[in-house]
Parts: structure tokens; C-alpha cells; sequence
């Protein structure tokens, strides 16, 4: 069916709700659901020529998908990307990079705040195959510095970080990467491309686990890597093709859905997590919060500059303890005093979640490591949904007024 082009200047919002495939001959609104692993090919030649690259066109549904197709096409607008490449997990997304760029003998620096699974997989199971690395104060960009070597190629960086929320010049850590000969990679989960477009401010690779704020309802696993279309086509895609890291249309579909309202709710979130930290910081069980919108964060200045003067929508606070083991046993009772929010280790979803870091996302470290990301027993993530205000603090009040 023929379909007009989009104008060359709408806003983000507008291309989270119309950027997609063309439509089908049908004509279809809300766009099509492709449930299928193979495709007919009109001929013999044609279907050699698509498979060798020579001529676009559906092959195989571990090669493309219309829906998955659309979801690309849509997170790379609004990253500002000239490509992405969708994959079956967050975590699969960061694999697909590092398999695709790295090999023995290389090296990598990336921050000691990083989400707990990423620092296994760079750590401990890509230096089972010779890829050394570094793990550096998120914040201390002369650390960072000191890091690099002749044999880097990637610095990984998370903006803000999980849980502690710790903010990274993004610019700084670009031209360090550059002037090295190396990329900067940008998880860009918490912010989302609402708050924050990492690579209008440097970052060659821009990372996502769309099955936190891209889908936004926690009802389906999906990641992505955006980047330019060669690093896409000449690196990834042919790793993608042999490896399988796939996304399913259906998790495709369900996630371009989520991109609708992407807007929308990451401003009312980031609202409510600004008022609840805000509320928090004054109560006397807590010792300290952990947010960006805060004047109190450390990289405050910085986090309004790089992310649109918002905070973002997850908050970390620790309640006050006198030993590690009364922090734990303090925070497990106040989330085993929840009756309206969720005890869950998700994030990113409109219900709001909690979780304890240290035990959880965290938990298969060392207490050194733990220690050194600053993950204390006492600390309580909160992924801040869109439930009323007051009665977010009514639920955290059961726990807090009776430690």
C-alpha cells in the first residue's frame, strides 16, 4: 500500500508513535504483527540474491522481521542513530557488542558500577577467552584516563547507573575513547533516549534492555544496540546471523507499542521519583538517597545537563543501620511490609518495584566487589512507577515507622 513519508522535522514523541514499516496492503493503523520464520521468495534469483546481500529483502527470520524491522527503525530515530539491531535481552545486547568487536588480547575499561551481570560477563566469562579489562570509578573520568592502554577498544560506560545512580560525563569519556582509537559504549536503560541521547553527545554505541521503560509494562524481554549503519552491518549483524541473539516478533511488537507512550511516561515517572526522593531525604530512618534529581547527588549539575534537567525514574535509598547484617535485616523488613508496591527485581515498569541490590542484582558478587560498587546490606532500589504519590509513601511508611 503506498504510504506518504514522514516530514524530515518531527519531534521525538511524534516519530515514538509513527516511525514503523510500511504498511501492508491491508492498510493497517496499529501495525502488523509478522509471526513467521521463513518468507516466500518471488525467485530462485532473487532468493540468491538476497541471500547473498546483494538485494533487500526477507530471507530467514533469524536474518530480519518486519515487526522487529519497525522497532529498529523507530529506537534509532529516536536515538539518533543511523542504525539498530535488536536482540533477545539486554544482556545478549551487550553480548552481541562485545562478540562482535573484541577479540584475545584486547582490553576494555568500564565502570565498577555497572549492572551486576555485565560485570561477569566482561570480568569473568570474556576473560575465559584472553579479553583483558579494567574496572574504574564510574565518576573519576583521570581514572578512566589512567585505564586506557595501547589494546583498548571499548569503554563501557553506564549513565546512570544501577542502583547507586552515579552520572558519567558522557562528552569526556567520548573524546578520551577517541583520541585512543577506541569506542565509547553507552547503556542508556534508565535515561532512555526521552532524557538522554548519548550519541549527540559523543558515544558511538548506545545500548538497551528494552525490557525495562522501551516496553514499560514488564511484560516482555528484548535489547538493542544502536550505532552507525556500518558498525551494525559490518560487525554485528553477521555475528547476529550466527548466533542467533534474535528478538521475537511478538516481544518486537509488544516493545514499538511501549515506544508510544515512551514520552509520556518517563516525564510523569521522573516527576513522581523527584517528589518521593525528595520525601525520603527528610525521613529519619533514612540515611541517605541516592538520586540525581537531588541537589544532594554529586553529579547533580552534570545529570541535569546531559538529561534534560530530569532526574529519571529509579531512586536508591539506604535505611539507617549500625552493621551490615542490621542494614540487611532493616531493609528486608521494609519490603516485606509492602502491600501496594511490588517486591521485584525489574525495573521500568508503570507499577512501581523494589528490590534489594545487594542480594539480588548484586548478589552473585563477591562483598568485595559489592563493597567497591558501594552496594551496602542496607540498600533499597526503587524503580518508581505511576501510582498516586501519596500512596507510595503510605506503602514505604509500614516498613520505616516500624524498623
Amino acid at each position: 500500500m503506498s504510504q506518504h513519508p514522514l516530514p524530515n522535522d518531527l519531534h521525538l514523541a511524534t516519530l515514538a508513535v509513527r516511525l514503523a514499516a510500511d504498511r501492508s496492503q491491508y492498510g493497517e493503523n496499529s501495525e502488523a504483527l509478522y509471526l513467521t520464520s521463513g518468507y516466500v521468495q518471488p525467485s530462485a534469483e532473487a532468493s540468491a540474491r538476497r541471500f547473498a546481500g546483494e538485494e533487500e529483502g526477507y530471507t530467514y527470520g533469524r536474518s530480519g522481521n518486519p515487526t522487529v524491522s519497525s522497532f529498529e527503525m523507530r529506537l534509532a530515530a529516536l536515538e539518533g542513530s543511523e542504525a539498530c539491531l535488536a536482540t533477545s535481552s539486554g544482556m545478549s545486547a551487550v553480548m552481541l557488542m562485545l562478540f562482535s568487536l573484541l577479540k584475545a588480547g584486547d582490553h576494555v575499561v568500564y565502570s565498577q558500577s555497572m549492572f551486576g551481570s555485565t560485570l561477569k560477563l566482561i570480568g569473568s566469562e570474556f576473560a575465559r577467552f584472553g579479553v583483558e579489562s579494567t574496572v574504574v570509578p564510574q565518576t573519576d573520568v583521570a581514572a578512566w584516563k589512567a585505564a586506557i592502554r595501547p589494546n583498548t577498544k571499548i569503554l563501557f560506560a553506564e549513565t546512570p547507573t544501577n542502583p547507586l545512580t552515579e552520572v558519567c560525563d558522557i562528552a569526556a569519556l567520548a573524546d578520551m575513547a577517541h583520541n585512543a582509537g577506541a569506542l565509547l559504549a553507552v547503556d542508556n536503560c534508565f535515561a532512555t533516549p526521552v532524557l538522554q541521547r548519548p550519541m549527540a553527545m559523543g558515544a558511538d554505541i548506545v545500548m538497551h534492555s528494552g525490557t525495562k521503560y522501551l516496553d514499560g509494562q514488564g511484560r516482555v524481554m528484548a535489547g538493542a544496540l544502536c550505532a552507525s549503519e556500518k558498525l551494525i552491518k559490518e560487525k554485528c549483524l553477521p555475528v547476529m546471523k550466527n548466533s542467533g541473539m534474535v528478538l521475537s516478533p511478538f516481544n518486537a511488537w509488544v516493545v514499538l507499542k511501549g515506544l508510544e507512550t515512551l514520552d509520556i511516561r518517563m516525564r510523569a515517572q521522573s516527576e513522581r521519583a523527584h517528589a518521593l526522593a525528595l520525601w525520603l531525604e527528610q525521613h529519619p530512618a533514612v540515611s541517605r538517597v541516592y538520586y540525581p534529581g537531588l541537589t544532594s547527588h554529586p553529579q547533580h549539575a552534570l545529570s541535569m545537563k546531559q538529561m534534560s534537567n530530569m532526574g529519571g525514574a529509579v531512586l536508591s535509598f539506604d535505611v539507617k543501620a549500625a552493621d551490615p547484617q542490621t542494614g540487611r535485616t532493616r531493609a528486608f523488613h521494609v519490603l516485606d511490609s509492602l502491600r501496594t508496591l511490588s517486591l521485584c527485581t525489574n525495573l521500568g515498569d508503570t507499577k512501581t518495584l523494589l528490590t534489594h541490590p545487594a542480594s539480588t542484582s548484586h548478589g552473585k558478587l563477591s562483598e568485595d566487589q559489592r563493597q567497591a560498587a558501594g552496594i551496602g546490606q542496607g540498600l533499597i532500589r526503587v524503580a518508581v512507577g505511576l501510582e498516586h504519590l501519596d500512596d507510595m509513601k503510605a506503602d514505604l511508611l509500614r516498613g520505616l515507622e516500624t524498623l
